[in-house]
This record gives structure tokens, sequence and C-alpha cells, in this order.
């Protein structure tokens, strides 16, 4: 197999898994009461009064009085599925849509300063920003090793003409 087609295969892999977290990332987005319930109850009263306790309790609340407000979320959860859908344009030409994963890489590094302003502001405890800064993190490493692959490609074939 030549360079070129072993570096499409290894974009075309990274880039369906970095769709695949994008997809369930926002997936997790709609179901928060189920999920967050299914981690208390295994928990037991480990946490009851600390932050998983306190989102817990506010979650409940939240859904019987004021269930609209998780229409927010359901947003939150397209928005990552469109987002998914944008990076198809690489699978079909990784060296046009370089531009994708510049895109990418922006916004993955964009979440570390968003979660510690915002979590900041909102009263998020520095683990839980934390948690949320690895999904910046997890996504740069493929784009990064992407957006390298298809500058090399794009090489390759400025040496063929």
């Amino acid at each position: 197999m030549n360079r070129e087609s072993i570096l499409r295969r290894r974009i075309r892999w990274l880039t369906w898994l970095f769709i695949l977290g994008l997809f369930l990332s926002g997936a997790t987005a709609i179901p928060l009461q189920f999920e967050v319930d299914q981690i208390t109850h295994y928990l037991g009263n480990m946490d009851a009064t600390g932050w998983l306790g306190k989102v817990h309790t506010a979650l409940t609340d939240t859904e019987t009085r004021y269930p609209f407000l998780f229409y927010g979320t359901d947003w939150l959860a397209f928005g990552h599925f469109v987002i998914a859908l944008v990076f198809i344009g690489v699978l079909r030409d990784p060296v046009r849509n370089r531009w994708l994963f510049d895109f990418g890489l922006l916004a993955c590094g964009l979440v570390i300063p968003y979660a510690f302003v915002f979590g900041g502001l909102r009263g998020i405890p520095v683990w839980w920003r934390l948690i949320d800064c690895s999904f910046g993190v997890l996504g740069f490493l493929p784009l990064w090793f992407c957006r390298r692959w298809a500058l090399e490609l794009e090489w390759l074939a400025c040496d063929k003409s």
C-alpha cells in the first residue's frame, strides 16, 4: 500500500472516531435526568450532599417545575450532531477540506478557556471543569494528526505534478 493510501485510511479512521465522539457527546445531553439518576443510584449516598447530589436535586426540580428548560440541552445535542455532519466533508476530500481540521482544532482549544470562564461564573467545581476540558483535549489529538496527514497528502500531490 502506498503512502497516500495509508494517510487517507488514517484520516478516515480518526475522522470517524471524532464524528462518533461528537455524536455521543451530543446524545448524552438529551437524557440528563436519566443519566444523573443512574449515576446517583449507582453511587448511593456516597455523594448525596456533594456536587452530583446537588446536580441531581436541581435536575429533578427543574424537570418537575420547568421541563421546558431541557429544550436548551436538546439544542446543545443538535449543535453537536450538526458539527459532526460537517466533518463528512473531510471524509470526501481531506486536502480540499483541510480547513475543517483547523476549525475543529480551534474549537477544541477554546473549550478550555470557555469551561474555566463560564464554569467559574456558574459555580461549577474545578474538577468538573477539568472533565469538560478533557473533551477539548481528546478531540484535539485526532484532529491534529489528521491535519498533519492532510498536509502530507497535499505535499505528495504537489510532488506528483
